[in-house]
């Protein structure tokens, strides 16, 4: 067990749990902000941070260098879209980087920068190391069970997005009535779901998986109590999830919202 680790902080409230839930485990956490994307709550949680832009990737290496950092987690989402900014400062390493893969898709430039920095002698540690109870077991999580036409949703749409997610283009499809009302890409799965009640109204089924060769180190489904917020407010009926492999930030608070706006919390 490594007794200090860096944490590199996307944005949302994963890379707080897994920091409070390092410490809590007597684990000293040196941590690396995103100023574009991480929460400044992060600051309370862990020992030390420090602060840089998504695309400073020289001042990274430097700054774990200085920290002797021997092992990191890669937490939170840093939203893709960034490196394709004009006002986003990207350094000469990073822009070598970027230049020496054969696309620019998610899993391409986060695998690189893994590689990177196991090249640099630092291990890139799977990111639920320490939160193996946020991981829902099969079944049916809430007391709102869904219906028939829900399940057939499901079923219907997790084998569309398994393929949408082996292509890389994103993790969560949209549906209702076996009728694919959006596919998740570089916006994100908040913006998918937007996009797809304009569609299907009340009622509509998100549906989000694993990809086929997930890469459990740095890329964790994740849903919390925002997700089921914005459910609400689309009137949507169901969020499916993939059992064991889809971290459920602030779980009780989660499935108490679900209940509350009666929701349906599914684990396939």
């Amino acid at each position: 067990m490594v007794n200090r680790i860096g944490l590199i902080a996307g944005n949302g409230r994963f890379p707080i749990i897994f920091a409070d839930s390092a410490r809590k485990k007597g684990i000293e956490v040196v941590a690396i902000g995103i100023n574009e994307e991480t929460s400044k709550d992060l600051e309370k949680f862990v020992n030390k941070i420090y602060w840089l832009g998504v695309g400073e990737l020289d001042r990274l290496l430097k700054i774990l260098r200085e920290e002797n950092i021997r092992s990191i987690v890669l937490a939170g989402q840093v939203k893709h879209k960034l490196l394709f900014d004009k006002n986003i400062k990207i350094d000469a390493r990073m822009q070598f980087l970027l230049s020496s893969l054969k696309d620019k898709k998610t899993d391409s430039i986060i695998g690189a920068v893994a590689r990177l920095l196991e090249f640099k002698g630092i291990k890139v540690l799977s990111s639920i190391i320490f939160l193996s109870e946020y991981l829902p077991k099969k079944g049916v999580l809430t007391k709102q069970l869904p219906d028939d036409r829900i399940l057939k949703d499901i079923d219907f749409g997790r084998k569309i997005a398994k393929v949408i997610a082996g292509l890389d283009i994103g993790q969560s499809v949209v549906v209702k009535d076996r009728v694919v009302l959006a596919v998740e890409s570089i916006e994100g799965t908040d913006e998918a779901i937007i996009r797809a009640a304009k569609y299907g109204k009340e009622g509509i089924v998100v549906i989000k998986v694993t990809k086929p060769r997930q890469d459990m180190r740095f890329d964790v489904p994740v849903i919390g109590p925002n997700t089921i917020k914005l459910l609400q407010e689309v009137k949507a009926a169901c969020i499916a999830v993939e059992a064991k492999k889809t971290l459920i930030i602030d779980k009780s608070e989660t499935l108490r919202l679900a209940e509350s706006y009666g929701i349906s919390i599914v684990a396939v």
